[in-house]
């Protein structure tokens, strides 16, 4: 599946790229010396947007594919569209329960 919505994908690869800069300052930040109640800040921060990230990444991916599943017809023997969309957010919820 791939992100539909680029407004949505843009904002995303913004994100990262500051997510990216973050984990940088904060090699620096090791590289100084500096205090360590300031790299734990910076940790903390990067743990959020992370967070805040995959949370964007997980709406915009639900929404497309119960999109998706409404297109598809489904024929005889196969597993009805309420039972995908079952599975589809037991399948998400274990994926949010993996991250940090």
């Amino acid at each position: 599946m791939k992100i539909q919505n680029l407004e949505t994908k843009e904002n995303l690869i913004r994100r990262l790229k500051r997510i990216e800069g973050q984990v940088r300052g904060v090699q620096t930040m090791l590289d100084e010396e500096r205090d360590c109640q300031e790299i734990m800040q910076q940790l903390t921060a990067i743990h959020s947007a992370v967070q805040s990230t995959s949370r964007i990444f997980l709406q915009d991916y639900a929404t497309n594919c119960l999109l998706e599943m409404d297109k598809e017809s489904t024929g005889p023997g196969e597993p009805s569209k309420e039972s995908k969309r079952v599975k589809m957010i037991q399948n998400m919820i274990q994926l949010l329960d993996k991250t940090p």
